[in-house]
């Protein structure tokens, strides 16, 4: 378990990290175990008709929300595009929904991404931006790393003038257990090249977020 436990941590597996992973990761069984066990921890009896199905539910669910462990976000910015005109501005995508879990409590965190490169050659599809938002999110995270992890990824492999990654985003720890304080956001930013170091660049950012966004209502 704390070989798991080391892997996991690690954030970002690489083939060798994706292999020892495979390798120490518990069978469906095993998972559905500890599912009963927490059940019988809570005063519940995991026997009952209710909660029969619920072990294998939950490690289902757990397959989703955990993802981004068997995902490649460097994969995923590989295909880019040169024949842009010289298109040399800012590329912003906006309010990209995001789940995912409180590495300290394993409660829900979701919130938005706000996700800008300065194209330097080449420009990716923009599912791709979402994509990589949504990999580490579907980790156990701390939304500090998470911001961070985008920002660098994005920068490593498209290597632009810049990139900016901007989450603002609820915790469920801190919302439904512990000081209970619902309707408090948490906002972290990681800015990169032109973005830290021309202040006009990020002025221009700052205003292309303050706009009215254009996305369909239907959206």
């Amino acid at each position: 378990m704390d070989k798991l436990i080391d892997i996991l941590e690690d954030g970002i597996l690489g083939e060798a990290g994706a292999s020892e992973l495979a390798a120490a990761r518990p069978s469906q069984e095993e998972a559905e175990a500890a599912v009963r066990t927490l059940l019988r921890w809570a005063g519940e009896d995991p026997t009952r008709e209710g909660l029969l199905d619920t072990p294998r539910r939950v490690v289902r669910s757990y397959n989703e929300f955990f993802q981004g462990y068997s995902d490649d976000p460097v994969a995923m910015l590989a295909r880019t595009f040169e024949e842009v005109e010289d298109y040399d501005e800012i590329v912003l995508l906006r309010d990209i929904r995001f789940e995912s879990h409180c590495e300290h409590h394993m409660v829900p965190i979701i919130g938005r991404a706000h996700v800008a490169y300065l194209p330097a050659r080449r420009v990716v599809g923009i599912s791709k931006l979402a994509r990589v938002v949504d990999v580490y999110a579907r980790r156990l995270q701390i939304q500090e790393r998470l911001t961070a992890q985008i920002a660098n990824t994005i920068n490593d492999v498209l290597q632009p003038h810049g990139v900016a990654v901007i989450l603002e985003a609820g915790h469920q720890c801190m919302t439904t257990r512990g000081v209970h304080r619902p309707g408090v956001s948490m906002v972290t930013s990681r800015m990169l090249g032109v973005f830290r170091d021309n202040s006009d660049t990020r002025k221009e950012l700052l205003a292309m977020l303050s706009r009215p966004s254009a996305a369909s209502p239907f959206d």
